[in-house]
């Protein structure tokens, strides 16, 4: 399980990018290039030096080479830096060609960044290379128009009601904003913020026939419900997402009790040929004296 964890952090943190002059020494160890032994190292120059104000003062650091330079370097960002490119993903290596690109259009390379409608008149072609190609150099211009942005999509965090906290809160007809937690074939839980996730059943996802929830919500996704029922005593509560008045699902009606017909007693038969013609016996009649 660490190993697998370590793979995630150490893919976000060179997806992300770190901060060289706040990052600790445990989050630097998971840049390309740059092990426990090399951040550690990196920590006490930054102690004793000071912040870094450019990239390449990596390169002062004991046994930081060249190597590790090429790997780490445009995995590390520093704000407010010298040099405009040192805040952005662009590796040092790619520089020059930047700059480059800013004489052609005559324009300094801190107007270039400044100004993303420049990039636009870039024409990309004439810069490929035997070690660079289209997608590279689209990588570069996007990253020059949002110098050292978070590449991670904006995360929103749903608001719930403030009056709204425990369950014991929570009223029939409510309509409360929540979160998907988790997709079942039965339906989906949302989060509305009561420390208990409520259950929206597939028949209440939408106003139409719903085979496959996944279909309609998935996980992290905000939406809008509203409270079916809450049962305090087994923590269950019950939402819906669809539009129109709230209907519950039919009572057992209770069955209608008939009145119970005494069945009449037999009378006993006394008679023995009356008994036997009952039977099925033919009983042939004597003549009467």
């Amino acid at each position: 399980m660490k190993k697998a964890l370590d793979e995630v952090v150490e893919f976000c943190v060179n997806f992300v990018g770190v901060d060289l002059n706040t990052a600790s020494w445990a989050l630097l160890s998971f840049v390309s290039g740059i092990g426990e032994s090399l951040a550690k190292a990196i920590i006490r120059h930054r102690d004793s030096e000071g912040a870094f104000a450019q990239r390449k003062q990596l390169l002062k650091v004991a046994r930081f080479g060249k190597k590790a330079f090429e790997q780490a370097a445009g995995f590390l960002r520093i704000h407010q830096a010298e040099h405009p490119l040192d805040n952005t993903a662009v590796h040092p290596e790619r520089y020059p060609l930047v700059k480059q690109m800013a004489a052609d259009l005559g324009v300094t390379l801190p107007a270039l960044i400044t100004q993303p409608d420049l990039l636009d008149k870039i024409s990309l072609e004439q810069y490929v290379g035997e070690d660079i190609g289209l997608p590279t150099l689209r990588d570069i211009i996007a990253e020059l128009k949002k110098p050292g942005r978070d590449p991670r999509e904006s995360f929103v965090t749903a608001s719930f009601r403030e009056d709204v906290m425990e369950m014991k809160d929570l009223q029939e007809g409510m309509t409360l904003n929540g979160v998907v937690t988790n997709v079942a074939a039965f339906g989906a839980f949302v989060d509305i913020g009561v420390h208990q996730d409520g259950l929206v059943h597939v028949s209440q996802l939408a106003d139409r026939f719903v085979k496959d929830p996944n279909q309609v919500v998935k996980v992290g996704q905000q939406v809008q419900v509203r409270v079916l029922a809450v049962d305090l005593q087994r923590k269950r509560i019950g939402l819906t997402m669809r539009s129109g008045k709230l209907e519950k699902g039919p009572e057992p009606k209770e069955r209608s009790q008939k009145p119970r017909t005494e069945k009449k007693a037999a009378k006993p038969v006394t008679d023995l040929a009356a008994a036997l013609e009952k039977s099925g016996f033919r009983v042939k009649k004597g003549k009467k004296s």
